[in-house]
């Protein structure tokens, strides 16, 4: 009995290292790589270059449709008055909002850790706030509410993970990752149609939105060339190529046109 004992303890534990590791390679998460995974090359903070430009506009400003929440009184409540359809607009100033710039071509060859800090999407009086953001791959995207109504984000990317979750009057915030880089990704509400956001999601922190004066920043860019580009969900695309020396403030202007879609 006690040799049958040993004979069975010693086939438990040649078993052991199988039943343990069973072949398993290590995968990526789907949500991206995590700060830990995603190690920083080194950067001289003392010979960073800073890009900063505006956004104009030439031509006969389009008119905007006219959005109607009638389907649902929660969100005509918290109007003031007729609210418009924020793509295509243009600022008083003759520049243009929500472009998103980035660094399109020349940082491929540097790495940064995800950043821990959430970038938020808001939902206020039945519309995304902001309109346009940005993102890193792998950067947490926080989804918060203030209406007293339910909302369905439903992000509809094409090289990202699509996903489509509810939301009601007061509920947690939404948590969500895109794994991969995407020029844009557009996000609707289902219970909402008139609701849309666009997301940029870049390996890099080198992009920016302009605001209500048209202007933009990207900053901490070491010295060398890049393809810089500016997106419009109305106007189409730009880009521009330019070179950045140690501690340098570049200026670029990108101009827009009445397009004929528009």
């Amino acid at each position: 009995m006690a040799k049958q004992k040993t004979l069975w303890l010693l086939t438990i534990l040649t078993l052991l290292p199988f039943v343990g590791c069973g072949g398993k390679k290590t995968e990526v998460s789907e949500e991206g790589p995590t700060a830990a995974q995603q190690q920083a090359t080194p950067i001289d903070p003392a010979t960073v270059a800073t890009i900063t430009g505006k956004i104009l506009f030439q031509g006969a400003k389009p008119k905007l449709h006219r959005i109607m929440m009638d389907q649902d009184p929660v969100c005509v409540q918290k109007q003031k008055g007729p609210v418009y359809a924020e793509d295509g607009q243009v600022n008083d100033n003759g520049t243009l909002p929500n472009v998103f710039v980035y660094v399109r071509e020349g940082a491929e060859k540097y790495t940064f850790a995800t950043p821990q800090e959430p970038v938020e999407l808001d939902q206020d009086g039945c519309r995304y706030t902001p309109h346009v953001l940005g993102i890193q791959a792998g950067q947490t995207l926080r989804i918060l509410t203030k209406d007293p109504t339910t909302h369905n984000i439903h992000p509809m990317p094409k090289d990202n993970r699509e996903w489509n979750m509810s939301q009601p009057p007061g509920g947690a915030p939404i948590e969500q990752k895109f794994a991969r880089p995407e020029i844009m990704i557009p996000v609707k509400c289902n219970q909402h149609p008139w609701m849309k956001a666009y997301v940029g999601v870049t390996k890099h922190p080198f992009y920016a939105v302009t605001g209500s004066d048209g202007t933009f920043t990207i900053k901490g860019l070491p010295p060398g060339d890049y393809t810089i580009e500016a997106w419009t969900a109305t106007f189409g695309t730009q880009t521009q190529k330019l070179s950045v020396g140690a501690k340098e403030s570049k200026p670029v202007e990108f101009t827009f046109k009445t397009s004929a879609s528009s």
